[in-house]
């Protein structure tokens, strides 16, 4: 069957259950992509979302095969209606703590007060990009100022490509860009000084070099047409790179005792990130992570990828859970047959035919 063939719920017709297997915090590709392998494994699974993507202000999802150039709205109302198609569940909200309850399991708390229990949490909370702070530079953020060459560098093919350089990554950048454009100047502004090794592989390749700080945007007909140099300059461009600083939103994770970790690339730390295995565990058990808040430099298709393997690997832990409860109760069933009167036929049999209704010792 096809999921266009699976009729789905509305996400507030659903009335929350006491418990899920899974609750996945975050709605974005990585939530979405392990809600999905959950809600077709059978599993119970509600996903948590604020409704602030980072990739909002994109045109675009790209490198994202048969999906390339979707823009992220549709690609994400695209993934809701495709797990909700599967029972997959949806809150809309903040997730303000998490804490864990004394039979292993989770306890979450929404910014408007509800609270949801689930056996295991799968946290795809992304990162929050840090900018420089120049006046413009946010407001243009995804459209004509960008980050990644691979994101963006096509759509900004042989235009004049700016480099605003705030640390040692900017010459990375640089020479990154340099691949989509002849037209490449990186602006010293509060980067180290170059060496002399830096500036000649500049010169060979043809990359101009603009030392003074940037004070900010020229913007025509809403189109970024150059930046202002503290001396009064204006030096025409028409796409400014800038290297934010990648911080992972884990306000969530650090009350359940994991603390972000500095992200270092080439010897020079870029931001934060919540280490896990390849499969998103955690050193926590019971919690895993996916997406951009354990890996901030995987792309769109990336973050989905690792939402799949955190949530095959989620599945297979609660395997795991239900194979050791029943083989419990198997044991207590086979030593009942020998003392038909013990506490643990008692019990189950209390739990079977009276449920949430029994009462007493």
């Amino acid at each position: 069957m096809t999921t266009q063939n699976l009729q789905s719920p509305a996400a507030d017709s659903v009335p929350l259950k006491k418990r899920y297997d899974v609750a996945v915090l975050g709605g974005g590709a990585a939530g979405l992509s392990g809600a999905l392998a959950l809600a077709r494994a059978r599993r119970s699974v509600l996903v948590i979302d604020a409704g602030h993507p980072r990739n909002a202000p994109a045109a675009g999802v790209h490198n994202y095969l048969t999906r390339e150039g979707t823009s992220p709205a549709e690609l994400l109302a695209s993934g809701r209606a495709e797990v909700s198609a599967y029972g997959g569940e949806f809150l809309d909200g903040t997730v303000m703590t998490a804490e864990r309850h004394t039979d292993g399991g989770f306890r979450v708390v929404l910014d408007d007060g509800t609270g949801v229990e689930a056996d295991r949490l799968l946290v795809t909370t992304g990162l929050v990009d840090e900018l420089p702070e120049v006046p413009g530079v946010a407001e243009r953020w995804g459209r004509d100022v960008l980050h990644c060459p691979y994101c963006h560098g096509w759509e900004v093919r042989d235009q004049a490509i700016g480099i605003l350089a705030t640390g040692a990554m900017a010459v990375h950048a640089a020479l990154m860009w340099r691949q989509m454009s002849a037209d490449v100047t990186l602006f010293s502004h509060t980067a180290p000084e170059l060496s002399d090794e830096e500036r000649e592989q500049f010169a060979a390749r043809g990359i101009s070099v603009v030392d003074g700080q940037v004070t900010g945007l020229e913007v025509t007909d809403d189109r970024l047409t150059g930046v202002n140099l503290a001396d009064g300059r204006v030096i025409p461009i028409q796409a400014l790179v800038v290297i934010p600083r990648f911080t992972a939103r884990a306000d969530v994770l650090v009350g359940l005792g994991l603390e972000p970790a500095e992200l270092e690339v080439r010897g020079h730390v870029i931001g934060s990130h919540i280490a896990a295995d390849a499969t998103g565990a955690t050193s926590v058990p019971g919690v895993w992570v996916a997406g951009n808040v354990a890996d901030p430099m995987a792309q769109v298709i990336g973050a989905a990828t690792a939402g799949l393997k955190a949530g095959a690997a989620i599945n297979a832990d609660l395997i795991a859970q239900d194979t050791a409860r029943a083989v419990t109760a198997y044991r207590a069933r086979k030593a009942a047959a020998h003392y038909p009167f013990s506490a643990e036929v008692e019990a189950e049999l209390c739990e079977r035919v009276l449920g949430d209704r029994r009462h007493g010792l």
